[in-house]
């Protein structure tokens, strides 16, 4: 054996040993997995009982799974989870263990991983039949042992919708209620719209949306061809032909069409002679026109039509916060959007300069005058400071706007708590309807940070994003943005 021969084997060998050491990892963490979903199913069915219920003063049907909500979110702080990411963990922890034991114990012994667990648990629910339960565990399992999760996954769907009792339209039906739309930011300034819908229209509107964008890229093509020979045209009678054509931006800006035409001295035509050419992609434009249509235009059916302008008159509403070096040009830095994503300068600029009502956000150095006022709805010179200052709802992990959330006063105002800023904060309607039917306590501290106690006498301190001022103006708030 030569040395080449040897050297081989001998790395042949060390790989041997990282898949080893991998795999007795992976079962490992499959162990720990399976210990902390028995302890998620435990949390979730202590409270359920009747004895953590009997805490709550009120067991109105609103309130009755207050006990659950105060766990997640006890739980959720406590690992830096969303409560109601946590409150579906527990959900499905103590579903995995009670209807699908099979599963369980292979997670238990390492056998798959939990996330095979969860995409048999996902497909398999639908079967209402134990007996047929189990028999697809049994199967699912023995696919899910040597395949991955996404073969796995298709593998239990198949499976499940072959054991479901339901016909097509049943299951239809019930799927058809869980549409709705949920928006994912991104880096880099951008967003996605999700619409979940039925297939025959969301395949309907992206078709209409490729008809349209495919309609607008034939005009822009023709458009050039008839630019190209005017030029062509004009320089074969000695004219010059022009600077060339101007692209569009690839950014979503708006398209027109002109006639290309020549003048009386065989040139091309002066504001022809730089004609605006689309330049956007095929899946640029879908995208444009999709928003286009979703902020202009009005519904088909609108059942408010005897309100005064019906939904066709609700416009967007966005909250943006930028930096005022940044509002009139002197910097770059970021503005946020609803103090959740970031937004690009430009375009902070330009909504700034376009609202009717401006409202001048300052950050640091400067700091604004604390207001207080002496009844218990708060002045709206109080709720633009506090959603300016908190940004989202202050529970850690909420991400709620904070000009869709309550203001609420840490200390009661029936308890002599004062409606000034240092006593009131923005909590979305779950977590504010939480912090009054269970024992969470919220204190204000000094600079606007907040320290939660939880039932189990944990303390979490939640800090604003940041110290914000605003400046009033002498006409009223309808001032021009200097730039």
């Amino acid at each position: 054996m030569d040395a080449d021969e040897k050297r081989r084997r001998a790395e042949d060998k060390r790989a041997g040993v990282f898949t080893d050491e991998l795999a007795k990892l992976r079962r490992r963490r499959a162990a720990l997995e399976a210990k902390e979903t028995r302890l998620l199913a435990d949390a979730y069915a202590y409270a359920l009982t009747l004895e953590q219920r009997s805490r709550v003063g009120s067991v109105s049907s609103r309130e009755r799974d207050m006990p659950l909500r105060s766990m997640a979110l006890e739980l959720g702080m406590a690992v830096r989870v969303n409560d109601r990411s946590m409150q579906t963990q527990m959900h499905d922890a103590h579903e995995l263990i009670e209807l699908f034991p099979q599963t369980m114990a292979a997670l238990v012994e390492g056998r798959v991983s939990r996330a095979h667990a969860q995409v048999i648990q996902d497909a398999g629910r639908v079967i209402e039949d134990a007996t047929d339960r189990a028999a697809f565990e049994r199967i699912v399992l023995v696919e899910a042992e040597r395949q991955t999760v996404p073969r796995t996954k298709k593998y239990a769907i198949q499976r499940a919708a072959v054991l479901d009792p339901r016909p097509l339209q049943e299951r239809h039906d019930r799927a058809v209620r869980e549409r709705r739309v949920w928006v994912t930011d991104l880096d880099d300034t951008l967003s996605t719209l999700t619409i979940l819908g039925t297939n025959v229209y969301i395949h309907g509107a992206y078709n209409r949306l490729t008809g349209q964008g495919t309609t607008i890229k034939d005009v822009d093509r023709a458009k050039r061809r008839a630019h190209a020979a005017a030029r062509a045209e004009a320089e074969a009678n000695g004219g010059s032909g022009g600077t060339g054509p101007r692209s569009g931006p690839g950014s979503g800006a708006g398209f027109t069409l002109g006639e290309t035409g020549t003048d009386d001295n065989g040139n091309v035509s002066g504001d022809t002679a730089e004609p605006w050419f689309d330049d956007r992609s095929l899946d640029e434009i879908r995208c444009d026109l999709a928003l286009d249509m979703l902020l202009a235009a009005s519904p088909v059916i609108d059942p408010t039509d005897g309100a005064k302008g019906g939904l066709g008159a609700i416009t967007a509403e966005v909250q943006v916060t930028l930096p005022i070096t940044t509002l009139t040009g002197v910097t770059a830095s970021g503005a946020e959007l609803n103090g959740v994503t970031p937004v690009d300068p430009e375009t902070a600029r330009r909504m700034a300069g376009t609202a009717r009502v401006w409202d001048r956000v300052m950050t640091d150095p400067i700091t604004g005058v604390v207001t207080a006022v002496d009844r218990y709805t708060p002045h709206p010179a109080q709720t633009r400071f506090l959603n300016a200052r908190d940004v989202t709802c202050r529970t850690p992990g909420c991400r709620r706007p904070a000009k869709l959330c309550d203001k609420d006063h840490s200390k009661d105002f029936a308890l002599g708590g004062p409606t000034s800023n240092d006593n009131l904060c923005n909590e979305c309607a779950r977590h504010h309807t939480l912090k009054h039917a269970t024992n969470w306590h919220v204190e204000q501290l000094p600079g606007g940070v907040l320290k939660f106690t939880s039932p189990g006498g944990k303390n979490y301190d939640s800090h604003p994003p940041s110290r914000v001022a605003f400046v009033p103006t002498d006409d009223g708030g309808l001032a021009v943005a200097p730039f």
